[in-house]
């Protein structure tokens, strides 16, 4: 059997129309959709189908809607026989690479993350807080760099993605005068990034407290595949331990890219990006340039993989 690893995209990947093919293909698909918008009390499927966009983007909605589209995608994969050997997020990917793994219930996962998206909103005031990230720089250049940024300046890394393209997080400010200091030092290019708030960060820490409190009232269970965290790149099962790092994610950096290193040394076949878009597959191939990978989003790429999957197997 072909060993896999299934990674699942985070905010950003979403689009108008995602899943509405696999929605129409796969009667299991219909009805998780169903399931999650009477779970929700409002139709997150009408929501990704038809827009608007502005509305679809929201933290709130576009956190439901992307986990949605990956477990529903994930479920077919399932019934097609296929299971992965270890699975990882980003950011807001880990919650279906939980699921992927057996440790959340779909239907709960969607309703907690619905939620998370919120109390991540609500953490920083609106516009106070941005992200940017640095393209042709290390880590230990940028860090290097943000040590001393503290305070009104407060700046972090967030997402550490692959050789040189690492986010940094903080506030408006500090994202700003820190991006000037990153490009005296070198920096190919800062780009600044739309979101709405510091993700990632220390600035995260007041939506940690509450989002605990509402973990702690979800069903979490061991994993029965490798989950590797974004806190630490490392594999995880127990229960307790996934909830401890699911806490300690929103202000702590996605190291994302460790977890594909991590994945070649595991010797796996291919790493499957399952959900919309091909953002991570890009970095696989910035990781391990000869990695082969798969996108599963539409039936006709659920094909392609499958056929690969099953051939001398």
């Amino acid at each position: 059997m072909k060993r896999t690893a299934f990674v699942f995209p985070g905010q950003g990947s979403q689009e108008v129309g995602m899943g509405k093919e696999m929605y129409e293909a796969y009667p299991s698909v219909k009805r998780l959709f169903d399931e999650a918008d009477k779970a929700l009390g409002f139709s997150l499927t009408t929501l990704m189908f038809e827009g608007p966009a502005e509305e679809l983007t929201k933290t709130e909605n576009a956190q439901p809607a992307l986990l949605l589209n990956s477990v529903a995608i994930n479920q077919v994969l399932k019934e097609q026989g296929v299971t992965p050997s270890m699975t990882a997020g980003h950011s807001l990917g880990e919650y279906s690479a939980l699921v992927a793994s057996g440790s959340l219930d779909p239907l709960e996962a969607v309703k907690l993350v619905h939620l998370r998206g919120k109390l991540m909103e609500e953490a920083y005031p609106t516009g106070k807080g941005t992200m940017a990230a640095v393209l042709g720089l290390n880590q230990e250049n940028i860090e290097d760099v943000i040590k001393d940024f503290d305070g009104e300046l407060a700046v972090d890394l967030a997402n550490i993605n692959c050789p040189g393209q690492i986010v940094i997080s903080g506030t408006k400010q500090g994202v700003e005068e820190a991006s000037d200091k990153l490009n005296e030092a070198g920096a190919k290019r800062v780009i600044p990034l739309n979101v709405s708030g510091p993700f990632h960060s220390r600035l995260m820490k007041p939506a940690s407290a509450d989002f605990s409190d509402h973990l702690s009232k979800t069903e979490v269970r061991d994993a029965e595949v490798p989950v590797y965290a974004n806190v630490t790149a490392s594999p995880v099962i127990e229960a307790e331990t996934i909830e401890k790092l699911l806490v300690e994610q929103l202000y702590s950096p996605v190291r994302f890219q460790q977890i594909l290193e991590a994945f070649v040394e595991e010797d796996v076949d291919a790493i499957i990006e399952v959900g919309h878009g091909k953002v991570l597959s890009g970095l696989v191939r910035k990781v391990k340039r000869r990695m082969k990978t798969f996108n599963v989003q539409n039936p006709e790429t659920l094909q392609d993989f499958i056929q690969w999957y099953k051939e001398d197997s």
